[in-house]
Order: structure tokens, then C-alpha cells, then sequence
């Protein structure tokens, strides 16, 4: 299907929500292209680690964010080629000791109003489907559907293990306990917290397949795209 009306689709969530998964998906059945906010922050995490910047230093954050060129090429299956400053760093910024800087990272208001600004210019002409912490609230408050992806902790912790390959007990247990602390750091962060935008349609992933997270959202862009402007 591709949509004769090009809409703005904010998908939010806690990480292991299945947000990056499902943008995807329904991206390439609608056509849309699918924007990563999620990438971004990571990509500039990378960078920040890579240049040994301190996670609590709001200044220096700013500025590398200012002079860094972070880049999302769509791809045939609705996902991204993540390049920063030019460099592919798609399967680096997925590792977990960028994941977890990455919540650091965007906690700092300075930092997010450069990226927000740069998030709003991509999607400005619709057609996209973008995911993150704060698209319906904060990037694109008047998105023409908004949903908030939940699941239960210990589900999310278990999909992400699964992303990374692991296996262990051990593992599992140090990836709830990073995920549980993601999830304070986002809520309770100053500047545009995790939370779902009071006209958003919250869909508690935890017992749901991809297939059936994705006909659901669609089901709501049919429902948008029939209704009057």
C-alpha cells in the first residue's frame, strides 16, 4: 500500500517496546520512509565515546552534536544505513555500551533541541514513520497517528537479550537491570520525557506478534487516511 495522503507516524516506547522493529515493517508496507530518531542519539554517543567526551559535560555535548553530520539512508527492507560524518556505523551503534551511553547522551536539553530541530526537518513533508522516546510530544506533537508500544520489563529485557545473542542467566539479569535504569533515566529526564502524548493509542506489545502490532497500527492509518482532514 502506498498512502495517496503522506502522513507523519510517531511510534514511542520504552527500549525493547519492539519500536525499531515494527517502524520498520509497517515503513515498508506503507511506503514511507522510516526515521530513526533512536539512531541519531546513538550515532552521537559513538562519537562522544569515540572522542572521550564526558556524559555530563551539556557543552561539549552540544557542540559535538552542532559539528556532526548524522546521515539515515533508507533501505529495500523499511530499516537504515546509519552514517556519521560519513562513516557506515549501522551495526556499531547497536553494541551495548552505545546503547546505554545513548540514554546519557540525550538527557542534556541543549543536546536534544539540536537533534528535535533536525528531526522535524526530515520529516516535514510526511510520509514517514518515525520512532523514538518523544516523537508524539515533543518532535511531532501533531502527528497524524501516534502510538506508545509498551510490554512488560522482563519481556522487553528478554527480546533485547535475543537481539544481542545472549543466552546466559547472568546475561539476562545485567540486561533487565541496564534496561530497568534506561527506563528512569527516560522517564524522569527534564526535557521531553518518556511518556505517551494524551491522543496517542497505547498497545501493550507483550503478548502480540509483529505481525499483529503492525496490521493493528495500519489498521489506524487506514482509519486516518478515510477520515475527513
Amino acid at each position: 500500500m502506498t498512502a495517496a495522503r503522506q502522513l507523519v507516524i510517531a511510534i514511542d516506547g520504552p527500549a525493547g517496546a519492539g519500536k525499531s522493529t515494527i517502524a520498520a515493517c509497517l515503513a515498508k508496507k506503507l511506503g514511507y520512509i522510516n526515521l530513526e530518531s533512536g539512531a541519531m542519539y546513538r550515532a552521537l554517543a559513538l562519537k562522544a565515546l569515540e572522542r572521550q567526551v564526558a556524559l555530563d559535560d551539556a557543552e561539549a555535548l552540544r557542540r559535538l552534536a552542532a559539528d556532526s553530520v548524522i546521515q539515515l539512508e533508507p533501505l529495500s527492507q523499511g530499516s537504515n544505513r546509519v552514517l556519521l560524518d560519513g562513516r557506515d556505523v549501522s551495526q556499531r551503534i547497536r553494541e551495548s555500551d552505545v546503547t546505554s551511553t545513548a540514554s546519557r547522551v540525550s538527557v542534556h536539553p541543549a543536546v536534544r533541541e539540536i537533534m528535535v530541530a533536525r528531526q522535524r526537518e526530515m520529516g516535514a513533508g510526511g510520509g514517514v514513520v518515525m520512532e523514538g522516546r518523544d516523537i508524539g510530544t515533543a518532535v511531532f506533537p501533531h502527528a497524524d497517528v501516534k502510538v506508545f508500544l509498551d510490554a512488560e520489563a522482563r519481556t522487553r529485557a528478554q527480546r533485547r537479550s535475543a537481539q544481542h545473542g545472549t543466552q546466559l542467566p547472568e546475561e539476562a539479569t545485567r540486561t533487565l537491570d541496564e534496561l530497568l535504569a534506561r527506563d528512569r533515566r527516560d522517564r524522569s529526564r527534564s526535557v521531553s520525557p518518556l511518556v505517551a502524548a494524551p491522543d496517542a493509542i497505547i498497545l501493550d506489545t507483550t503478548s502480540l506478534s509483529i505481525v499483529e502490532v503492525v496490521d493493528r497500527i495500519e489498521e489506524m492509518v487506514h482509519q486516518r487516511l478515510s477520515s475527513p482532514r
